[in-house]
């Protein structure tokens, strides 16, 4: 994850009665928008060091646990993110022969349009987004159907010309902060960007508190006016010193967790319109180098092992860094399967909104024993359930009953062998009584002469 300069405070509120001070979430001002103009850094720029090179990794066809343990495979039958345009907000992102086109969105840093990388964070960043499937190579992209839109709004390889060698040496960031990001941000957009990848963080102690109004403004349309999911790194605790509690204080399990915020994370912290990335390790436990924070909504495997390489058409397994190159590590590269499983819940559900599919993504995570915590949020997310979980609307609902017509009067009884019956019995008791009435004279005759 790379890190950008912060700003002056803004939100922070003194508690009374002590030195410390407690976070509030933060509240964008539509007002500070950046303006929708053509790409460029805000000063002049120079590039000061050389751009970096990276040998080629292996490339076999075993599967890298965190695409194995997303299981991203499994969605493809059913989408692989055809019709998103996922905007990579980064270093850049150089073209590479597996990655579809890559539109150009803009440079910040210098006068190029977005498609070169001399860091190859951006370019690591956008192969474990897109990078298309190959029989004989295990690793792939999350969403390989989907385009891309590089933007260029940091680089550690330039900096401010009017700045000394002394001042870039005492400021090793390069250039780029929130002011670019809020800009890159907006741009994304109103371009048509459907997902935003962020794998950049700007953190401040929160007595200093951070000057990014212009950010807040900018996720804030990307979101409610543009419809776009802004996908963004929790924070790396090497890049942002002083962490955060990492659990929910057992004794006062009602408590505001934004009480005890140390250090803040922009755009992390503009929760109502970031989805923000924690990591995990492979095997599901939080990653100590992720920053925790109440602004935390699910996390992804941040050891990602490898991705695609700038400078070849391979791939690497490093990534360069201020003390070296490094493993492929950290809240940055859980950052971009996140925004792969977005993009293939957006392209199979198109009739949702982007807090729509926020929601679904935390909804549908394996989550904590807790429910929620500052390390991973709702919990890990799951592609697979994304996309194929039933949506309100779809669950199950109880038939309706079948209206049943209403049943028949019973035909009726049918007396004649009952009145024949009668009718005989009549007969045979009129016979008797006329056999009697005839008999009885000659009886009292018979009686008479006996």
């Amino acid at each position: 994850m790379r890190s950008l300069r912060g700003g002056a405070a803004v939100v922070v509120a003194f508690l009374l009665g002590g030195g410390s001070a407690a976070a509030a979430p933060p509240v964008p001002d539509p007002s500070l928008l950046p303006s929708g103009a053509v790409a460029a850094p805000p000063e002049p720029t120079e590039q000061r060091v050389l751009c970096a090179e990276l040998p080629d990794a292996p490339d076999d066809p075993q599967v890298p646990a965190a695409q194995r343990i997303l299981d991203f495979a499994s969605v493809w039958p059913i989408t692989r993110g055809e019709g998103q345009l996922v905007a990579v907000i980064d270093t850049g992102v150089r073209p590479h022969p597996r990655l579809p086109e890559v539109s150009p969105g803009g440079d910040f840093v210098t006068s190029g349009d977005g498609t070169d990388d001399c860091d190859a964070h951006g370019t690591l960043v956008a192969g474990l987004i897109a990078a298309q499937p190959r029989p004989e190579s295990g690793f792939s992209g999350g969403a390989p159907g989907v385009k891309l839109l590089a933007i260029r709004q940091s680089s550690g390889h330039f900096a401010d010309r009017s700045r000394s060698d002394d001042d870039a040496a005492r400021n090793a960031s390069g250039y780029g902060d929130v002011r670019t990001l809020a800009m890159a941000v907006r741009r994304a957009a109103a371009l048509g960007a459907t997902v935003i990848n962020i794998s950049e963080v700007a953190c401040r102690n929160v007595v200093e508190g951070l000057a990014d109004g212009p950010l807040g403004a900018a996720v804030q349309y990307a979101t409610e006016v543009e419809d776009a999911v802004v996908v963004a790194a929790a924070g790396n605790l090497d890049s942002c010193s002083g962490g955060n509690p990492g659990s929910v204080d057992p004794a006062a399990p009602g408590s505001d967790p934004w009480d005890s915020v140390v250090t803040l994370a922009s755009p992390a912290w503009y929760d109502d319109y970031v989805l923000t990335v924690g990591a995990v390790e492979d095997d599901g436990t939080p990653a100590d180098y992720s920053l925790p924070g109440p602004w935390v909504d699910v996390a992804a495997p941040g050891s990602v092992s490898v991705s695609l390489n700038p400078g070849t058409g391979g791939l690497a397994d490093r990534v360069p860094g201020p003390q070296g190159a490094r493993p492929v590590s950290g809240t940055s590269f859980a950052t971009p399967l996140v925004s792969a499983t977005v993009a293939l819940v957006r392209a199979h559900h198109p009739q949702l909104n982007a807090r729509e599919v926020m929601a679904r993504i935390e909804a549908t995570a394996h989550q904590p024993a807790e429910g929620w915590n500052p390390r991973v949020g709702y919990g890990v997310v799951d592609p697979l359930a994304a996309v194929t979980a039933p949506l309100p609307a779809q669950r199950e609902i109880p038939a309706a009953p079948v209206p049943v017509a209403e049943p028949a009067a019973p035909p009726p009884p049918d007396t004649r062998p009952r009145t024949v019956a009668l009718v005989a019995s009549a007969a045979v008791v009129a016979a008797s009584v006329a056999g009697l009435a005839l008999a009885s004279p000659a009886l009292r005759r018979a009686r008479g002469r006996a």
